[in-house]
């Protein structure tokens, strides 16, 4: 059976938070040690859904009527924002699909987060980078841009999130740049951090599979490690939390056979509950699930969660 995730996505706990911020060539420190709010709950979501290279999934990302219906549906299960894939430059259609996505959200009182998706290619990564840092800034960030009011914010700075892929931009010469805007941004990379960790805000917990195998190895070892660092080593960094439901990415193109098991929806709720018992002392501002809608790499919980039997419901976390 297939059974929704449930609005206890939003949760309470006694956490705690703060924030100094500085314009230097260094990354803001940020003090997690204060009282604070609840984390926000987000989902990456892709928009390329209607180009060719893709597979189909029965709807496009640049219909304005899918796009409401998704984010009232995230509404309703308790998450707050959706952070869009996003190439730049080299994927108009992600593109279009990314400002129909932050005008809808405008509208919807929803959030909406870039996440930078690097170039893979090693010569000239720096250059492009800047440049859609740059084009991004003016198109969506501007006041004049649509929806603008719904980009997530935090102290009030915008969240970018980076996805690497060749590791081949200096973020040093990135986060330079970014420091000239009338409000810099705050950066989140992949854990783990990397050598340019001084120009980095924070790091999110991403879905990690293994190669082969059953699937039975969930993540744990990997999440454990996240939250235990984070606190340990990087606690004047934001620490962003993962969660998932599943991986398979049998359907892509780049699959690599790497899968997570569902396991009746249990993967689910371990790893949505496992940043719980790493929280003492340490505010984390946001959760991000993996996803809302990659059917490529079968990590999609839009249309539910995969479960075991009729009688047997998925414990769903609060």
């Amino acid at each position: 059976m297939v059974f929704r995730i449930a609005a206890a996505l939003l949760f309470v706990l006694s956490l705690t938070h703060g924030c100094s911020q500085t314009t230097s060539l260094q990354s803001a420190s940020t003090n997690h040690r204060a009282s604070g709010p609840p984390p926000q709950i987000l989902a990456v979501y892709e928009a390329w859904w209607g180009h060719p290279r893709h597979i189909s999934v029965g709807y496009s990302s640049q219909d304005p009527a899918v796009l409401q219906k998704q984010i009232r549906e995230a509404k309703a299960l308790g998450i707050s924002g959706f952070v869009v894939d996003w190439y730049g430059y080299r994927q108009p259609f992600i593109d279009r699909s990314y400002a129909l996505m932050q005008a809808a959200a405008g509208a919807e009182q929803f959030h909406v987060a870039m996440m930078y998706d690097e170039t893979d290619d090693e010569e000239g990564a720096t250059d492009e980078s800047l440049e859609d840092f740059k084009l991004f800034n003016k198109t969506y960030l501007s006041q004049s841009a649509a929806g603008r009011q719904a980009y997530l914010t935090y102290n009030g700075r915008p969240v970018i999130f980076i996805f690497p892929k060749g590791n081949h931009t200096d973020w040093d010469r990135v986060r330079a740049e970014v420091n000239k805007w009338d409000k810099p941004p705050l950066l989140i990379d992949e854990y783990p951090p990397g050598k340019f960790a001084s120009a980095i805000d924070g790091y999110y917990a991403w879905v990690s599979p293994v190669q082969g195998g059953d699937g039975s190895n969930w993540g744990q070892q990997y999440l454990t490690n996240f939250y235990t660092t984070m606190q340990s080593k990087y606690s004047d960094k934001i620490a962003v939390g993962g969660a998932w439901a599943s991986f398979d990415d049998s359907k892509a193109s780049w699959g690599l056979n790497r899968h997570i098991s569902p396991r009746c929806g249990q993967t689910f709720t371990d790893t949505f509950n496992l940043w719980r018992q790493h929280s003492a002392g340490n505010y984390m501002p946001f959760l991000l699930i993996a996803t809302w809608n990659d059917y490529e790499e079968g990590t999609a919980v839009e249309k539910g969660i995969l479960g075991c039997g009729a009688d047997k419901p998925i414990s769903i976390p609060h």
